[in-house]
């Protein structure tokens, strides 16, 4: 071969066709991996997280309900355990004046109509305010002035009952 003629051979090996890098862009470069051995480590597999979320009972409710307006002695009575039982839970609480129980039971009906979409299937007591009852199905919950709370202790009458106290402030 002569020197142009190489020359053009090395012009014609080195130019990229038009047609050639069109397609290139067009198409992703695919890179072929090696094969894994057997040999080589595995990655650990992602760790999800799981949050495990505290499911709301129609009693935490109303015992919170009960403390936002200041009721005293919040407390509650599981009666599940118990055969004689006509509901599965008392909630019980007392306050000073027949206002402040009125004012009690008016913010756990809002608060149970809100929160968990219930109402009262009974409320008994509203025209004297010395103890209201309300009747949510499987809770019934007791809101008395602190003189008739003491003359009537349910938590006694029902001491078989698991109790749990709220306060103010869980620890």
């Amino acid at each position: 071969m002569t020197k142009t003629a190489k020359k053009i051979a090395v012009r014609k090996t080195t130019a990229k066709s038009p047609a050639k890098t069109s397609a290139a862009k067009r198409t992703p470069a695919t890179k072929k991996q090696a094969p894994k051995s057997k040999d080589a480590p595995k990655t650990a597999p992602a760790k999800r997280t799981v949050r495990k979320v505290k499911k709301i009972t129609p009693v935490d409710v109303i015992a919170q309900a009960l403390l936002d307006k200041k009721a005293q002695s919040v407390l509650s009575l599981d009666l599940t355990p118990l055969d004689t039982a006509m509901c599965d839970h008392f909630v019980i609480a007392h306050a000073d004046s027949g206002t402040q129980v009125t004012a009690l039971a008016e913010h756990v009906e809002k608060e149970m109509q809100e929160r968990m979409q219930e109402k009262p299937l009974r409320i008994q007591g509203k025209e004297n305010a010395f103890w209201i009852i309300m009747d949510y199905g499987d809770v019934v919950v007791h809101i008395f002035q602190t003189t008739w709370r003491m003359f009537y202790r349910l938590e006694a009458l029902w001491a078989d009952a698991i109790q749990k106290d709220y306060s103010e402030n869980p620890k």
